[in-house]
């Protein structure tokens, strides 16, 4: 069957924003650079010089505010602001009561006042009377063009006043605290980490990162991990309608929540003497290929490419990216060649890296364990892939990309003919 007679179904983000965030970026490294710029609001100003190339492409050449999916009617005439002044009243009320209720989590939780997570909060607290100012008016704003103003952050509001202004929809006061415990949780942990990841990249002098294939490999793997963290980063900030990035849904499976936190600090399984912590015993693979140098080549390579993958992967979501949430079907970039391109390399990266099944303290049990504690760590990403797929399946727009898949994605043909398994063939209908 031909490609034509059986297209991949339509990307939500276009190649683009991506490349558009990746030359914005590029831009303000090489500045950094030179100017010796690797302190915490260099990485955020990152960020930005990644974020404003995007969004601008979004509008300027996407034309993104257009689509139907933002539930905006460009056409329709702007109602008064003060036909829509009650409703947004209530939204302005769950929206503030929602980051009141972040602050007070914040305050609670003892991680955020320590290690990185300083830098998010000092940003949080220096954004946060401007967050509330600016809010009003665009609320107002957006109420005044919404088709259905009336959103599950106005059910929401309409929870924290208390009935005055009429009986909330449960499940849109449910899925509005999920989207927002999703921004809340992940946009810290993001904004914690993306100082390090841009020091560490500013900070390589390129001789040094010529020495040799580690040191080139190690170059290289901080820039795919930079790049990653900059657009992550921007997908949680910029999650708007008039982008047509919003948050569709967010995923309502407890499991999906459960796995996908245990990857995470503070509740991360998998880090240094954590129960599925891997290394014990063990040396990456730069230790192993000491003095090997065409090994050492052909190892870096493969994990400069894997990386490469699992960057490219963040970079094809434009200003989306988002654990746990549908905001939009990518199948454009490695998502035609599976669904989870991001997982599949990463999970091969630390197999790579890791090489668990070698043990500097010789012990057989060390080696078993490791490799066993790394295929659990594997089990869990394949569990949060089953619970994401299981999410999305509500929308017919995955269905049909998780459909074409499997006939023509790379993985899951390759695994087909591994287990004897043959995709089901598109039928076409006839044209009535």
């Amino acid at each position: 069957m031909s490609k034509n007679a059986d297209p991949c179904p339509k990307s939500a983000v276009s190649h683009g924003v991506g490349i558009a965030g990746l030359v914005g970026l590029a831009l303000w490294t090489l500045v950094a650079r030179h100017y010796g710029m690797n302190g915490p609001n260099a990485g955020f100003a990152a960020v930005i010089a990644c974020g404003v190339p995007m969004l601008l492409w979004s509008l300027l050449v996407d034309k993104v505010h257009r689509n139907t999916s933002t539930g905006i009617d460009w056409h329709a005439p702007i109602r008064a602001w003060r036909s829509v002044l009650d409703i947004s009243l209530v939204k302005i009320a769950g929206l503030w009561a929602t980051w009141l209720a972040m602050a007070v989590f914040y305050c609670v939780a003892r991680w955020y006042w320590s290690g990185n997570y300083h830098y998010s909060m000092a940003l949080f607290i220096t954004v946060a009377p401007w967050l509330l100012l600016t809010s009003v008016p665009y609320v107002i704003w957006l109420d005044q063009r919404l088709t259905e103003p009336r959103d599950a952050t106005y059910a929401f509001g309409q929870w924290v006043i208390g009935g005055v202004a009429g009986v909330p929809d449960r499940t849109e006061v449910a899925h509005h605290a999920r989207a927002w415990a999703v921004k809340g949780f992940f946009l810290a942990f993001m904004l914690s980490i993306v100082p390090g990841n841009f020091a560490s990249v500013v900070e390589w002098r390129i001789e040094d990162a010529l020495r040799g294939p580690v040191a080139l490999a190690g170059f290289l793997i901080a820039i795919m991990f930079m790049i990653d963290v900059c657009m992550a980063t921007v997908g949680y900030m910029l999650t708007m309608r008039p982008l047509d990035s919003h948050i569709r849904t967010a995923n309502p499976l407890l499991a999906a929540w459960v796995a996908a936190l245990i990857c995470y600090p503070p509740f991360v399984l998998m880090g240094n003497g954590g129960p599925l912590d891997y290394h014990a015993g063990g040396a990456e693979w730069d230790y192993w290929t000491q003095g090997h140098v065409p090994l050492q080549w052909l190892l870096g390579g493969v994990l400069v490419l894997l990386t490469g993958i699992y960057a490219w992967a963040t970079v094809a979501f434009g200003l989306r990216f988002s654990n746990l949430t549908h905001r939009g079907i990518l199948t454009h970039g490695p998502y035609r060649w599976t669904r989870h391109p991001a997982y599949l390399s990463k999970n091969l990266f630390w197999w790579f890296s890791a090489l668990p099944f070698l043990s500097v303290s010789g012990s057989l049990t060390d080696i078993v364990r490791n490799c066993a504690m790394l295929a659990m760590t594997n089990a869990v990403y394949y569990w949060r892939a089953k619970t994401e797929e299981a999410h999305l399946q509500a929308d017919p727009d995955y269905r049909a990309y998780s459909d074409w898949m499997e006939r023509n994605g790379l993985v899951p043909r390759f695994f087909a003919r591994l287990t004897g398994r043959r995709p089901q063939p598109n039928v076409v209908q006839p044209a009535e």
